[in-house]
């Protein structure tokens, strides 16, 4: 009996490393960052209206209910009003510290490809003035097996969530001006 015990714990320590490798995909995350000349409050008044996303150049408009409430929804039309969408639901929200965060609840990979998709946006002033506007996200790809196809895989999700980001980021950057250094 103890050999065959002995056995069996042998066997299963073997199994376990091949156990350990045998994983999906890691979650993502990635931060973006841009400096603008205007004041925290200015920026914040521009974009801390989780139903107003007209600020980004993708988002053609922007419906929701309940306002900056938590749990208050929004679909995002992206590049014409019968373009694809993106249904978002907000889980915190803090005027006083120009800040929210939001969950993706509905898109297609096609659109976005990333799963298990949740973001966060918030102004600080910038020392010197002016402030920094942060988006950070943290996702899945959007081929939630292994052996994903390219344009759902790791890469491909980064690629895209950063040049959502970037895009919107880039547009704060043209409306509010560069800071002086």
């Amino acid at each position: 009996m103890k050999k065959r015990s002995f056995m069996s714990m042998a066997l299963a320590v073997t199994l376990v490393p091949g156990v350990a490798l045998a994983h999906g995909p890691t979650r993502q995350k990635i931060t973006l960052t841009t400096e603008v000349a205007a004041e925290p409050a200015e920026v914040w008044a521009r974009i801390g209206d989780f139903q107003d996303m007209s600020w980004h150049p993708a988002v053609h408009s922007s419906t929701g209910e309940n306002g900056n409430e938590i749990d208050a929804t929004r679909v995002l039309s992206l590049g014409a009003a019968d373009g694809p969408t993106i249904s978002e639901i907000l889980y915190k929200y803090s005027d006083e510290k120009m800040s929210y965060s939001y969950r993706i609840t509905d898109v297609l990979v096609e659109v976005l490809p990333v799963t298990n998709y949740s973001s966060h946006l918030t102004v600080k002033a910038r020392d010197g003035g002016g402030s920094v506007i942060e988006w950070r996200g943290a996702f899945y790809r959007g081929y939630p097996n292994n052996d994903p196809p390219e344009d759902l895989n790791d890469e491909a999700a980064i690629a895209a969530v950063s040049a959502v980001y970037q895009a919107g980021l880039d547009a704060l950057t043209t409306a509010f001006g560069a800071p002086d250094s």
